[in-house]
């Protein structure tokens, strides 16, 4: 306008400074607006849905970027016990390269699993049965979510049993993604997989991890009637927190589908496990144990849930290791045969070694022979 007086225009900060702020989430935007009216750096605004990052976090390069393009996402950079040390070992690429030439798929790469490295470098993997695509969008799961194409792949069963021959495995690890699709919910499929590595060796140990077949025990039964040495179902957090960590799944029919794993194979190890740091107390996890081990379940893991990407649940907690022994010490005293319970502890890490820690403890159990 004429005659006005021209005012210099604020120069913005640069790119990436931080803004120190304080206040409950409801205040975020307005405290924003208040403490600089001019543009920031993403890195503060997409941190945590809102939460503020400290220019002393800053400094000290407790940020960290994860992800690439557009599903990347900024986090606090985690604890030193919740990083796992990249191994390289020439056997990765060799294991890769058999896994897409038989048209297979791991838990490890399609859950993110923080071991893959470890464990491949070792020539250990988890199968994931079914395709890649779970019918389930449980919160904390890295795994796609949509509809599967079609049946399952009736060659699957073969190709997991060559995969296994060539790898020389001792003890072989089944999953898969949920098929709420199939009336049997995969039931058949596995029990067809089981068969068809019992043809080709009979030294090989097998553990299956299984959904919970939306609680069909008939299901169940079809997968134990295959002779499984371990069954496995995670329960993977505390009851109250089902309905945001795990929408499609119910507490109890998990403990049901546990308990009659046990029934119909008594022999088989029974195993379950769960994660920490999404919000539940000390005492939550303890009363899971408790209900784990009045099912007759044998052996329970216990890990630190690591958040894959944005879109899933926010870490609520990381716990200390001295907290995630004394639940192993909880576990045992409650008569579990072993407790796996560590920050990078998962369901099917150090598998094998587990069964004979469960096997050379249920020998040394056993009452002396007259």
């Amino acid at each position: 306008m004429p005659g006005a007086a021209l005012v210099p225009r604020a120069r913005p900060p640069q790119r990436g400074t931080p803004v120190e702020l304080v206040g409950p989430r409801a205040d975020f935007r307005a405290g924003i607006r208040a403490a600089c009216p001019h543009p920031i750096s993403l890195i503060i605004l997409r941190l945590y849905r809102g939460r503020v990052v400290l220019s002393s976090e800053l400094r000290a390069g407790q940020i960290v970027h994860v992800g690439h393009g557009a599903g990347a996402f900024v986090h606090r950079r985690l604890p030193p016990h919740c990083v796992r040390t990249p191994a390289r070992s020439p056997a990765v690429p060799e294991l890769e390269r058999l896994l897409r030439g038989l048209d297979l798929h791991t838990v490890c790469e399609e859950a993110r699993c923080p071991n893959r490295g470890e464990c491949w470098a070792r020539g250990h993997v988890t199968f994931m049965l079914l395709g890649a695509v779970c019918t389930r969008a449980c919160r904390f799961c890295a795994v796609k979510t949509g509809r599967p194409a079609g049946e399952p792949d009736s060659a699957e069963p073969d190709r997991v049993a060559s995969a296994v021959a060539a790898l020389g495995l001792r003890h072989v690890v089944l999953t898969s993604v949920n098929r709420d699709d199939l009336a049997d919910g995969g039931a058949a499929h596995f029990a067809a997989v089981l068969r068809a590595i019992r043809r080709q060796t009979q030294t090989a140990t097998i553990e299956v991890l299984t959904p919970d077949f939306q609680g069909n025990l008939v299901a169940v039964g079809a997968v134990c009637a295959a002779r499984p040495d371990v069954y496995n179902h995670n329960v993977e957090t505390v009851p109250r927190l089902y309905r945001r960590v795990r929408p499609g799944a119910r507490f109890e029919r998990s403990l049901a589908v546990l308990a009659e794993a046990k029934r119909l194979r008594p022999e088989a190890i029974v195993k379950s496990g769960l994660m920490v740091g999404l919000g539940e107390t000390r005492e939550e996890v303890l009363e899971v144990l408790r209900a784990l081990r009045a099912a007759a379940v044998d052996t329970v893991t216990i890990g630190q849930y690591l958040r894959p990407s944005r879109v899933h649940l926010p870490v609520e907690r990381y716990w200390d290791p001295e907290e995630f022994d004394g639940l192993a010490e909880e576990g045992r005293a409650l008569g579990f045969l072993h407790v796996a319970s560590g920050p990078l502890i998962r369901s099917s890490y150090n598998a094998e070694e587990t069964l004979q820690a469960v096997r050379n403890r249920s020998v040394a159990s056993l009452p002396p022979v007259d």
